[in-house]
C-alpha cells in the first residue's frame, strides 16, 4: 500500500483535451484520477455524469475516484459503478440511510467512501465511518475549483484520523481542496494520506508532471521551501 495517495482532480483539466491530460497525468505518477460530481441542487454547480467517468475509463486504468456531491446518491449510484467508477464517495449531509449507502456501494464491487462538507462536524461521520474504505475531509466548501485552501480544517483532519485509528480502520484519509505545495505538507501531518488536487496539477507552469511531482517531494521533504504550484 502506497503511503501516500495523489489523485488530480479532472475538474480543472483542459476537457478539449481531456483524454490526452488524462494520459499524462497517469505517465507522470497519478496514482488515481478524481472525478467531481454536481447536481447544481446540493452544490451550485453542475458538471459531469456517468458518461465522463466512462470516457475516463477507455483512457486510463487508474482508479476513478468519483466524489458525488449530489442530492439522493442512492440513485446514481449503479449508473457510476457501471460507467467504472472505482470509488464512490457520498456526502453524510444528503444519505439518511448511510449504512445501507455504503453497503450498496460495496455491493456494486467499489470501494465506499464518506465525505463531510466544512461546515459539517467530524463527530458526523460516526455511523458510516466503520463502513468506509475511505474517508474525504473537504478543505474548501464544495462546488468550485481554485478556491483557497482553509486552514481551520486541519484539526478536524486530525481529528477524523485520531478516530480512524482507534477504531482501527485501515481506510485512507482524504483531503481535498486549495491543496498545493504549501498546503500539503499540513495535511500530511494532520494525518492525510490521500490528496486530491486540481490547479496545482493541471495547471502548473511546467506541466502536469511537474505538478505530480512538486506534490509528492512536498510530501516527502516539506521543509524543501517548494515555490508556488
Amino acid at each position: 500500500m502506497k503511503p501516500y495517495i495523489i489523485s488530480p482532480s479532472i475538474l480543472s483539466a483542459d476537457f478539449t483535451r481531456l483524454g490526452e491530460q488524462i494520459a499524462e497525468a497517469e505517465a507522470g505518477g497519478a496514482d488515481w484520477i478524481h472525478v467531481d460530481v454536481m447536481d447544481g441542487h446540493f452544490v451550485r454547480n453542475l458538471t459531469m455524469g456517468p458518461f465522463i467517468v466512462e470516457a475516463c475509463r477507455r483512457v486510463t486504468s487508474l482508479p476513478l475516484d468519483v466524489h458525488l456531491m449530489v442530492e439522493h446518491p442512492e440513485t446514481l449510484l449503479e449508473a457510476f459503478a457501471r460507467a467504472g467508477a472505482s470509488h464512490l464517495i457520498v456526502h453524510i449531509e444528503t444519505c439518511s440511510e448511510i449504512v445501507a449507502t455504503l453497503g450498496a456501494i460495496k455491493s456494486l464491487g467499489c470501494q465506499a467512501g464518506l465525505t463531510l462538507s466544512p461546515d459539517t462536524p467530524a463527530v458526523a461521520l460516526e455511523p458510516g465511518l466503520a463502513l468506509a474504505d475511505l474517508v474525504l475531509v473537504m478543505t474548501v466548501h464544495p462546488g468550485y475549483s481554485g478556491q483557497v485552501f482553509m486552514p481551520e480544517m486541519l484539526p478536524k483532519v486530525a481529528e477524523v484520523r485520531h478516530r480512524l485509528d482507534e477504531i482501527g480502520s485501515p481506510a485512507r484519509l482524504e483531503t481535498d481542496g486549495g491543496i498545493s505545495v504549501e498546503t500539503i505538507p499540513l495535511l500530511c501531518e494532520a494525518g492525510a494520506d490521500a490528496f486530491v488536487t486540481a490547479s496545482a496539477v493541471f495547471h502548473h507552469a511546467e506541466g502536469i508532471a511537474t505538478g505530480i511531482r512538486s506534490l509528492r517531494d512536498a510530501l516527502e521533504n516539506p521543509s524543501a521551501g517548494l515555490g508556488p504550484d
